[in-house]
């Protein structure tokens, strides 16, 4: 069995890594136990997945993922100024800090201080990926076919 490639309805057993063009390591598993996933379960974002398909147990790649197919672009859209008043007394504000808000279906939807001036604060709502190229590493251990989930 070890020839089935990786398609929807596989159970894929695998080491990867996301690095900055640099080599700075964002995630990765080479250090860790393999991550187990089913295409298609949404664990893997689906451009993620597209480039493990067909590949088979015991290849080994290295892919340069655009912003477009990782995180997107950075949206100035997403960023936006609240007043200090708006937040806890106590809370720290500063560059870096990350702030759950909770969005208008009440889901958390984090977001990054990014600048503190007066009464502003400065929040940006982009995936903190956003707008970078990405290396994404993977090795596949094992393919086999997905349990039926009932």
């Amino acid at each position: 069995m070890k020839e089935l490639p990786v398609d929807k309805g596989t159970r894929v057993q695998l080491h990867f890594a996301l690095k900055f063009q640099d080599g700075e390591v964002v995630d990765s598993t080479f250090e860790k136990e393999p991550a187990t996933l089913e295409i298609g379960d949404e664990n893997l974002p689906e451009n993620f997945e597209a480039y493990l398909m067909g590949m088979k147990a015991g290849d080994r790649e290295s892919y340069e993922v655009p912003p477009e197919k990782a995180f997107g672009q950075h949206n100035p859209n997403n960023v936006q100024t609240f007043k200090r008043h708006e937040f806890s007394a106590d809370m720290v504000l500063e560059p870096g800090v990350m702030i759950s808000f909770a969005d208008a279906r009440q889901s958390e939807l984090p977001g990054v201080v990014c600048r503190v001036e007066g009464d502003e604060v400065e929040v940006d709502f982009n995936h903190p990926l956003a707008g970078r190229t990405l290396i994404f590493d993977v090795e596949i251990l094992d393919v086999e076919p997905a349990k039926p989930t009932h």
